[in-house]
């Protein structure tokens, strides 16, 4: 899967509705250019927006980054504050491009373990773009797909000890429309860069019957060119969704 396929001849009439990306590599690209690790994610911060922008004209409905995991809380602080300054910057120099490319923003994840210098920015955005109907860009923000798991089953729980829910009417679409992500379409594909091939607790739930593409390539090198390929691989499966297919 690493290959670079062919690029297709008809990329908009195969597009996936919901395409996630685990955005990974920053670090190893900065030592591999004898950089800081401040630097890779810098560069990184950069090809989050031509990403953005090439899935906005390839014509990507929804598009959900791994912006930063409940995990990654347990890095370094000052590793942690360089990266919640990015994310400010995102937020703030974006947010005009954004809005003119009818862009929707939401976020998924412990929103209230972010510093206000990007809790207040984004929210600002998200009731800003909330009438955009280009396309819905999720930054998941402190998200863990096991942590979001517990608190929709703790949701679930607190209704049934109060009697507003019976434990046998739990079904997936309740689980579902208890989520995060409840607005959101079922992921159709997920990328990962930088030649890792693991979901590191990224849209367990959303992600079932997900097409899965790795690439070796870092993601500070990851621009149109690596988006297209993944859509053109992504062309080329054939979907079954459990189904025995003759």
């Amino acid at each position: 899967m690493s290959a670079r396929p062919p690029a297709a001849q008809a990329l908009p009439s195969a597009l996936p509705a919901h395409v996630a990306i685990i955005m990974d590599g920053n670090g190893r690209w900065a030592t591999s250019q004898g950089l800081p690790r401040e630097e890779g994610h810098r560069r990184g911060a950069d090809a989050v927006r031509a990403v953005v922008r090439a899935a906005r004209e390839i014509g990507i409905r929804t598009l959900t980054l791994y912006a930063f995991s409940a995990q990654n809380w347990s890095r370094p602080g000052n590793e942690v504050n360089h990266l919640m300054g990015l994310l400010r910057t995102f937020l703030v120099d974006e947010r005009a491009e954004i809005l003119a490319r009818g862009i929707r923003i939401t976020s998924i994840g412990d929103e209230a373990r972010l510093p206000p210098l990007v809790r207040l920015p984004l929210r600002a955005l998200v009731r800003a773009s909330a009438g955009n109907r280009g396309m819905t860009l999720c930054l998941a923000l402190s998200y863990g797909g096991r942590e979001a798991i517990v608190a929709a089953a703790c949701k679930l729980a607190r209704a049934a000890s109060e009697g507003r829910l019976r434990p046998e009417n739990i079904t997936e679409q309740l689980i579902e429309s208890t989520l995060d992500t409840r607005a959101l379409p079922p992921v159709d594909l997920l990328i990962r860069t930088s030649g890792e091939q693991r979901l590191s607790n990224f849209l367990l739930w959303e992600g079932a019957y997900a097409e899965l593409y790795f690439t070796q390539v870092l993601w500070p090198d990851f621009g149109r060119r690596d988006l297209e390929d993944a859509l053109a691989a992504f062309a080329q499966r054939e979907r079954r969704y459990g189904r025995c297919v003759k």
